[in-house]
């Protein structure tokens, strides 16, 4: 992709000082445009060959533009923190909000490309990083988000004069150091691997850039253009821009059998039973705990959803009782906060994602989108008939990583969601519980529970499945929960000689 010879491009001192201050001018009109708009935010990602000028470029754009509002990533090796949880952790972390602009010096390219050189990644393994690469991208840009991507082209003679130069001159001679000219042995295998890496992931919604690097006033007014031109379109469109996403195929059965109706809702655990399994089980999932092949190598992630009533809150008081409370962390999820609202849609169940040896438990989750934002039409169709593939990928990413995902539906019929409601009226304890907004919920039944089965079929994969949870009566929700629990950390801790599995 960038494997042919250097053109020369070279822009007199002249022209530059004539066109700069045109440049800067338009630049910070467009910048305060976006601010006060704040729609969408910024990725400009800063990526080239040792010595091709990407620091200077970075330091030109925050001189043309409001530097408060700019902010620079950088990352290097990954840190333990950030060992414990999936390779995208730190970089969703580190995503600008609305109105921002976030310059990556070193972004998810990075790592990749210098684990290949160095054999530390095998090409099908490279392969498959930037599989997930492209998704995520994809899922910036249908989040509103304008994604540049720029490298910096040099040829190996031209970084070694680059190199040389920088070195020659007192002012700029700190920035050369031996690492630099060790990186210059290995630029045949960066070539080829970076330009692998390039052509896979330069997609129609984040194309890459390439752009000479020899010349400090090309670069600089090069990369400067375009990104006002790119700001200037992208403030032209009205809000996001819209992506075409194929209609959802939605189908009744014939036989009006779905995946929630053909639970059978009449089981019952009588209460000597409940309580000699709720103690079996909780004991268990305690030792499951404490086994040194979770606290050093898994995580936990349990995803209760349900109709309102069907009893997650009581579940997961069964489930925590059994854990030591400094080890797990209850994520109730609400209506985002407009803090998350200025963010992709998952970024704010990324944040919580827990370390190894740690529990969280999303009290609802990132399955709103395709719940009660796709019923109460609080996003568009195609935010939330895409999400159906964000989720599988996301929820990929932490079975990867290593942490054990278990989600919950509580299913409860209509009559019994009804008699709980009038309970909770009724008792003085357990009013908070209910409110006008449950009561407004429960005229569209039919809609959630259609909802839901769409979700439960687009989304129980092999590797995280859906387990369905008759949950009329209470006492047999909570050993169902605390059973599969148990069972799929067993499987995923691989104990071969079955100590936890006698029942």
């Amino acid at each position: 992709m960038f494997e042919s010879a250097e053109l020369g491009h070279k822009i007199d001192k002249e022209t530059f000082n004539q066109e700069e201050p045109k440049l800067r001018e338009a630049l910070l009109e467009a910048q305060h445009e976006m601010m006060d708009k704040k729609e969408f935010p910024v990725l400009i990602l800063i990526s080239g060959v040792d010595g091709s000028g990407k620091g200077e470029t970075i330091n030109q754009l925050y001189s043309w533009m409001d530097p408060r509002h700019i902010s620079t990533l950088a990352f290097s090796e990954p840190t333990d923190e950030e060992r414990m949880r999936p390779v995208m952790w730190r970089y969703w972390r580190a995503l600008p909000a609305q109105g921002k602009i976030g310059i990556f010096a070193g972004s998810w390219y990075s790592q990749p490309i210098t684990d290949r050189i160095n054999g530390d990644l095998r090409r099908s393994d490279l392969d498959a990083r930037l599989v997930g690469i492209n998704s995520f991208e994809a899922m910036l840009v249908n989040e509103g988000a304008l994604v540049l991507k720029f490298w910096f082209h040099l040829s190996h003679e031209g970084q070694r004069s680059r190199l040389k130069a920088l070195e020659k001159n007192p002012k700029t001679a700190w920035r050369v150091t031996q690492e630099s000219y060790d990186r210059l042995k290995t630029y045949d295998k960066l070539q080829a691997v970076a330009g692998h890496v390039l052509r896979v992931t330069n997609s129609a919604k984040a194309p890459w850039i390439i752009v000479e690097g020899t010349d400090d006033a090309y670069r600089s007014l090069t990369v400067g253009r375009i990104v006002l031109d790119a700001l200037q379109r992208r403030l032209k469109q009205q809000g996001r821009a819209m992506v075409p996403v194929a209609p959802a195929i939605v189908q009744q059965p014939i036989d009006d059998k779905s995946v929630l109706s053909a639970l059978d809702l009449t089981q019952r655990l009588g209460k000597k039973d409940y309580e000699s399994q709720l103690a079996k089980y909780q004991g268990r999932l305690a030792e499951l705990m404490r086994d040194p092949r979770f606290v050093g190598k898994r995580s936990l992630a349990l995803v209760f959803e349900g109709p309102d009533a069907a009893g997650k809150g009581g579940c997961i008081r069964r489930v925590v009782a059994a854990m030591d409370a400094r080890l797990y962390q209850i994520i109730p999820v609400a209506a985002p906060t407009e803090e998350e609202r200025e963010q992709p849609y998952l970024w704010r169940f990324w944040r919580h994602l827990p370390r190894t040896g740690r529990v969280v438990i999303y009290d609802r989750s990132w399955y709103g989108r395709v719940l009660v934002e796709r019923v109460e039409g609080f996003c568009q169709e195609n935010d939330w008939l895409r999400a159906y593939a964000e989720i599988n990928d996301f929820e990929q990413q932490l079975v990867e990583a290593g942490s054990v995902v278990v989600k919950f539906w509580l299913h409860i019929s209509a009559d019994e969601q009804l008699r709980r409601f009038q309970e909770r009226q009724e008792t003085a304890f357990k009013r908070f519980k209910i409110t006008d907004e449950d009561w407004r919920n429960r005229e569209k039944w039919d809609e959630y529970m259609a909802a839901a089965c769409d979700m439960v079929d687009r989304t129980s994969t092999g590797r995280v499945p859906w387990t369905t949870v008759e949950a009329n009566d209470k006492n047999f929700a909570r050993i169902k929960v605390l059973r599969t629990v148990c069972k799929r950390l067993e499987e995923a801790l691989g104990d071969e000689q079955g100590k936890y599995r006698k029942t």
